[in-house]
């Protein structure tokens, strides 16, 4: 029987909350709100660790604690791969991708493209493209998997639970901007650790240690599997369960795609994705964005021990719900006839924390979902800002453009509502299926963009659009496939009739194979189309990335402007030799503080900049030099990271 919350747990649920409004809240009183710098890059003041607690907060949300650890129990620990994998990535964006994107001076992946090809298509597409794949991917699934969680836990609404979350994270994200989710972000990733290593050792123990643990699961199925093994087979633990590097042509995740398929899909998300960068461009400097990325590497070693094997234990403790082998089975333990290996780590929480810490592995869950949401919010609202709605609005205003972030947080909010009763009509257990399914059909061709806008200069912006647009069509046909026909259900009987495409070409290896097509669509397409100026190409590539020389940009507005100058109003009178008076009316009512307050705003005029003001921003802003000594520590500490990585990627080979 699932034991309920007790008052003790309550408490820790409410002392969560309490510490993450008091934190948002205090955010929101840094200064520098009311610019776009500060608002979307935190002001670029941000240090080492709170930059990579919030790359690991923001990865870390309620799908880890559903999709990850269901995947463990029911196949092994294979799916580390995907947490191992991200460990080199992390260090590539902090030494390979950040500083190119900082020395061009982008805001956003989007804008990179924008000043890497020119024109305004790679721009608008990857905009569009982006928030798209942001509501139906990240935020309706956060906000379902994490309500489902808390309903458990909790008993209350969905809908219920869905309004808590919103308001919470959307309070302090939308009053305070990036600086407000990093800081609550830091917070947050202390308390997940805290709740997933209490639930590990815990869970260790009763286990009977490592030996134990692999015994047993081995051994870990259903009644109705081990009465009749041969009807049921696929509810027994797999013979491969403890090997990462699997077979490549019945494994289920083939060490041919993990190796280069997931490079290619890591590398999307880590390298390329604005919600990781955006946390890289905030820091202060190079030493701190690597430093950051570093930190963040660091941890992803440990969502193994975290979430992946405390996942395979509940399957051990609860077979006959965690490994049911049928679709009756299954229906009546979880109501989900796809399988209910997603329950594997809530069950272990209800069913073996002692009270007061079962509420502390909920705020934990809180933490993480929340930190992916407000990350998500932040990062889309921030496409949507200074990629689109600037787009249309060349001259728009600081106040404008800080409203229009705050009004895009809101309008995702409303969308992520109405997609939640189509989130609750599909089927938990395909749910992480899908999510991989979608990932390697759109995001191979993406990353192909970045990797030859970084390192082939002759790359131009007709190859990239057009090779683009071609192996994104091949990608969207196969995962139209996905959605049109499914996999027999486990225990079903029914025979796989399927497309070979889907039945025999894994999503791995569909990913290489779309890969190669977008390198081969954009260079040959490059190679017959005009090349950019080299004079177009300072600060963007990697190999032009030291370039003392700016960038020529005549293919649209200047969007630096507004930000320099800051924002003035026509009304207001700036003194620039000391000598002319300020004038601006200040209304005293409590709404209009309140609404300054929430936007960021000021009724002090802003001064205009000089020149050379203008010019000293702009270089703090593109600065990628670093201190030979911090530089050479820096190294050392990502080759230890890494070397830790190669070694339990060999233990576990």
């Amino acid at each position: 029987m699932v034991e309920k919350l007790t008052p003790n747990d309550y408490v820790s649920i409410g002392v969560y909350f309490a510490l993450v409004l008091a934190v948002g809240m205090w955010s929101t009183f840094r200064p520098n709100r009311g610019s776009t710098k500060g608002y979307f890059l935190a002001g670029k003041t941000m240090h080492w660790l709170p930059v990579g607690a919030s790359i690991f907060a923001s990865n870390v949300g309620a799908p880890m604690f559903i999709a990850l650890p269901g995947t463990a129990a029911a196949s092994g620990i294979a799916c580390a791969i995907y947490e191992w994998h991200a460990v080199f990535l992390l260090i590539a964006l902090g030494w390979i991708f950040v500083p190119v994107y900082v020395a061009s001076g982008c805001y956003t992946m989007p804008e990179y493209l924008k000043k890497r090809f020119g024109g305004v298509r790679l721009r608008i597409y990857l905009s569009v493209l982006t928030l798209f794949l942001y509501v139906l991917t990240k935020i309706s699934v956060e906000i379902y998997t994490g309500a489902l969680f808390m309903q458990q836990l909790l008993e209350w609404n969905l809908f219920a639970c869905v309004g808590i979350i919103l308001f919470v994270t959307a309070l302090y994200t939308v009053v305070g901007g990036l600086a407000a989710v990093i800081y609550t972000d830091t917070l947050q990733t202390v308390i997940l650790l805290i709740g997933s290593c209490v639930l590990f050792i815990s869970s260790m123990t009763d286990v009977g240690g490592w030996a134990a643990f692999v015994d047993k699961y081995m051994k870990a199925a259903s009644n109705m599997t081990l009465q009749d093994p041969d009807n049921y087979s696929c509810g027994l633990p797999r013979h491969d369960s403890f090997h990462i590097w699997r077979d490549p042509v019945h494994g289920d995740l083939p060490w041919t795609g993990t190796v280069f398929g997931l490079t290619v899909l890591g590398m999307w998300v880590w390298c390329n994705d604005q919600l990781m960068v955006q946390r890289c461009l905030a820091a202060k400097n190079m030493t701190h964005s690597k430093g950051g990325t570093v930190f963040a590497a660091a941890m992803k070693i440990t969502t193994f021990f975290l979430f992946i094997v405390p996942g395979m234990i509940s399957r051990i403790f609860f077979p006959d719900e965690i490994a049911c082998s049928d679709p009756v089975s299954c229906e009546e333990a979880c109501g989900n006839t796809a399988g209910c290996s997603n329950m594997a780590y809530p069950l272990l929480v209800l069913r073996k924390l002692p009270e007061g810490i079962r509420g502390v592995m909920l705020a934990a869950l809180l933490a993480a979902l929340m930190s992916s949401l407000t990350s998500i919010f932040n990062s889309a609202s921030t496409m949507m800002t200074l990629d689109l709605w600037r787009r249309f609005r060349t001259r728009a205003s600081q106040a404008e453009l800080m409203i229009v972030g705050r009004v895009s947080v809101l309008i995702l909010i409303v969308v992520s509502i109405i997609w939640i009763p189509i989130m609750e009509q599909s089927q938990g257990g395909q749910l992480w299926n899908y999510l991989q399914t979608i990932s390697a059909c759109v995001s191979p061709p993406l990353c192909c963009v970045f990797l030859m806008a970084l390192f082939w200069k002759r790359t131009t912006e007709p190859g990239a659009f057009w090779g683009l647009m071609l192996s994104t069509a091949v990608g969207l046909c196969r995962m139209i496939l996905e959605f049109v026909y499914s996999a027999p259900d486990c225990g079903s009987g029914d025979i796989d009739e399927r497309p070979s495409v889907l039945s025999k070409v894994n999503f791995l290896h569909f990913a290489i194979i779309i890969t190669i097509l977008s390198l081969i669509s954009i260079a040959v397409i490059s190679l017959f189309t005009e090349p950019r100026a080299p004079e177009k190409l300072h600060r963007v590539t990697w190999w032009t990335r030291h370039d003392n020389e700016d960038i020529e940009d005549t293919d649209s507005e200047s969007e630096e402007e507004t930000e320099l100058n800051g924002d003035v109003n026509k009304d207001d009178t700036i003194s620039i030799n000391g000598d002319d008076s300020v004038k601006v009316k200040q209304p005293k009512e409590f709404y209009h503080a309140f609404y300054n307050w929430v936007c960021g705003q000021t009724d002090q005029p802003r001064p205009k900049l000089t020149n050379e003001e203008k010019k000293l921003i702009k270089q703090k802003m593109t600065d990628i030099e670093e201190s030979p000594g911090t530089s050479k520590l820096l190294n050392i500490l990502a080759i230890l990271v890494c070397g830790i990585t190669v070694f339990l990627l060999g233990v576990f080979a």
